[in-house]
């Protein structure tokens, strides 16, 4: 038992110290090791399987929302990028910049990309012509470089991997419906797949994407009660289409401008499913998005007919369920700690004696519950404990949010709100960008979102008391 103890108390307890509990998790589990550069990460194997997961249901969705995918270059002319005030601005102090190719500075410094906005619109100015060219649905995976100051993986690096979304209609109704369809498209993914439930509202103008009329988000909740942005979706107006001259001519030869959105989600919602779902054991992954659903762990391996027999299981399973076996030569107290540190939603385990009675032991991730289940009626058990553990997990997740968000009337009560139970605040405010200044100032809290589902729960700003109308989401975040 000692190697099995030594390899639990390798995480820190996230009552003890949240920060080291999640760096500890997200290198036993073998997520990501640190790369050469500071801020930067190497995805590592199981890492990397549960991003495609997560990756390829978002493309899915990407795809069936009638958007293409596409390849833009990484490298940005600083000229291009200075077109548009606002988003220049926004980005400039965390752009690396090329100045060199080889020995020779170059004429002109090129920006490596922290986001793609300038690169498609460029490409949308010499492209788009006619209303017949509308609109222009396109989406793009790639890597991107924000010169973080401080990084943690997955959360904040200096080069992440996401997908962004650009794309150019004919009419402001087109591009807002837009905006709010890929933010459902987020919601979904989020809440679907990685059991996480959000919060969609809209920024406020001081937390709003640079350069965007308005920018509309998901919010969720990690298990320390910080706010964590895992999803955004901008509407640019014609602002873009006027610095770099988008135009096309309408169906009376008109000459318009084009109204654009961008959207994205990155390897950062892979810090929020670490944080919403993980506990002191390790990882806890959803199955619709785990790599391995079920773990197959062989006891007394050596004896006659039980790895074989495992075997066969595993071969049975594999058309209902994404199935491992674990047939290493370690103990089977250490196979059970691994299998708990990577989070695998099942574990399957079959000896001599469960054989014998034609059956197999389920153990859950989530609850660390045991069954006994007929290997008769395995392929019918199993699929339903899966969905059953995705539920659990969100259900739980939903409870913990509403557990830690509480009303606050005046910034007395929010001080009293972060002592005792830190988490969401539901404040009423009056609209004025001074209070939202204050308020970060005073507490280093932020302006999370405007919910869409509006709830009046006083009848003045918590902070300066005056007349309010609007109901804001506020917390400390990632």
């Amino acid at each position: 038992m000692s190697k099995n103890k030594q390899f639990v108390e390798k995480v820190t307890a996230m009552e003890e110290d949240f920060a080291q509990w999640y760096t500890d998790v997200v290198k036993q589990a073998e997520l990501v090791d640190y790369g050469l550069v500071r801020g930067t990460m190497i995805i590592q194997p199981y890492g990397f399987a549960i991003w495609e997961n997560i990756r390829d249901a978002l493309d899915r969705k990407i795809k069936e929302t009638g958007h293409t995918n596409v390849a833009f270059p990484i490298f940005i002319p600083e000229s291009l990028l200075q077109k548009e005030k606002d988003h220049v601005e926004g980005f400039a102090p965390e752009v690396a910049w090329v100045t060199h190719g080889g020995d020779e500075e170059l004429a002109e410094r090129l920006a490596i990309r922290p986001t793609s906005e300038v690169l498609f619109c460029d490409y949308y100015s010499k492209n788009i012509h006619s209303y017949r060219d509308l609109p222009k649905l396109y989406n793009q995976w790639a890597n991107v470089v924000r010169w973080e100051k401080t990084t943690r993986p997955f959360l904040r690096s200096s080069e992440f991997h996401w997908q962004e979304g650009h794309t150019a209609h004919a009419t402001a109704e087109e591009a807002t419906k837009e905006t709010d369809q890929m933010l459902d498209v987020y919601a979904e993914l989020a809440e679907k797949y990685l059991a996480i439930p959000v919060i969609k509202g809209r920024k406020t103008e001081s937390e709003k994407f640079a350069g965007a009329e308005y920018t509309i988000t998901i919010e969720c909740m990690m298990h320390d009660g910080k706010a964590l942005q895992a999803g955004t979706s901008h509407y640019f107006g014609t602002g873009f289409a006027e610095a770099f001259d988008i135009t096309y001519l309408d169906k009376e030869g008109k000459s318009q401008f084009v109204h654009q959105t961008s959207w994205g989600v990155s390897t950062r919602i892979m810090g929020a499913l670490i944080m919403v779902h993980g506990d002191n054991r390790g990882l806890v992954v959803p199955p619709r998005i785990a790599p391995t659903q079920a773990m197959i762990v062989p006891i007394a391996q050596h004896k006659e007919g039980v790895l074989d027999k495992a075997y066969e299981l595993k071969d049975q399973l594999a058309k209902i369920a994404r199935v491992d076996i674990d047939a290493s030569d370690k103990m089977p107290g250490w196979k059970f700690n691994e299998c708990e540190m990577k989070g695998y939603p099942v574990r399957i385990e079959i000896g001599p004696k469960d054989i014998e009675k034609n059956q197999v032991v389920l153990v859950r991730r989530d609850t660390l519950e045991k069954e006994f289940v007929s290997m008769d009626e395995l392929e019918e058990r199993l699929p339903a404990l899966l969905e059953e553990i995705q539920q659990g997990l969100y259900d739980k997740a939903l409870a913990h949010r509403n557990e830690k968000t509480t009303v606050v009337t005046s910034l007395e009560e929010m001080e009293k709100a972060l002592e005792e139970n830190p988490g969401f605040m539901k404040a009423m405010w009056c609209g004025d960008e001074a209070c939202e200044e204050k308020v970060k100032e005073d507490f280093s809290v932020t302006s999370r979102c405007i919910p869409f589902e509006q709830e009046k729960v006083a009848d003045t700003c918590f902070c300066c008391g005056k007349e309010a109308d609007q109901m804001v989401y506020w917390a400390r975040a990632y």
